[in-house]
């Protein structure tokens, strides 16, 4: 299940500067990331976003939580 999940998260210089993007589609992990961090819930930002679904959400939290998933000392917020 997760191995699919992360296949929602696509990579291409073409979109969006080659940042991480869900499905090829113009919205990138972060914009999703950002709005779930501002207080917005999952149905919202799905009501807002009508090209998205439930998958593609966990699909970035998955994808976000791996990048997280490092080894030895992460000095990020010096």
């Amino acid at each position: 299940m997760n191995q699919s999940l992360l296949q929602r998260i696509t990579l291409d210089i073409n979109i969006c500067h080659g940042k991480p993007c869900i499905r090829g589609l113009r919205y990138p992990v972060e914009f999703i990331l950002e709005l779930l961090s501002s207080g917005m819930s999952m149905e919202e930002i799905l009501a807002d976003y009508d090209d998205l679904d439930r998958d593609d959400i966990l699909a970035l939290l998955l994808f976000a939580t791996r990048l997280t998933q490092v080894r030895g000392s992460v000095r990020a917020f010096d």
